[in-house]
């Protein structure tokens, strides 16, 4: 049985920022192509700042604090890992180019054998 879903506060809160950061995104590029008669410092400038009270906005949203979440999660991660030697890494990639080879020989001789079978055996078409 499932709960219905509450919204406090919070949660329209945070729609209202998320709303706002695509309302200033969307108005950064207004902005930019608006101003193009008074030259490039005027359009650059409107749309970094637009752009980046957008980011902070969003940032500031629980969204925007749930993806820096992740992303200090994932930089943890990726610490973690073992990443292997250099002669076992090219060890590996020359397993992997000699599969891709054997693998298209072997498709290429099974293409061609089904090829003279059906055309050469079976249809008698000459190429």
């Amino acid at each position: 049985m499932a709960s219905p879903e509450i919204e406090t506060v919070g949660a329209g809160a945070d729609k209202a920022k998320l709303a706002a950061s695509v309302v200033l995104l969307v108005a950064a590029f207004v902005a930019y192509y608006m101003l193009a008669k008074q030259g490039g410092i005027a359009q650059w400038s409107a749309l970094i700042v637009l752009v980046a009270g957008s980011v902070g906005v969003f940032l500031a949203s629980e969204s925007g604090r749930r993806l820096l979440g992740f992303g200090r999660d994932s930089v943890r991660e990726v610490k973690k890992v073992v990443w292997p030697e250099r002669k076992e890494a090219i060890q590996m990639t020359m397993y992997v180019f000699g599969f891709v080879l054997v693998m298209s020989i072997f498709l290429w001789v099974t293409d061609k054998t089904i090829e003279w079978v059906f055309y050469d055996l079976i249809l008698g078409w000459r190429k």
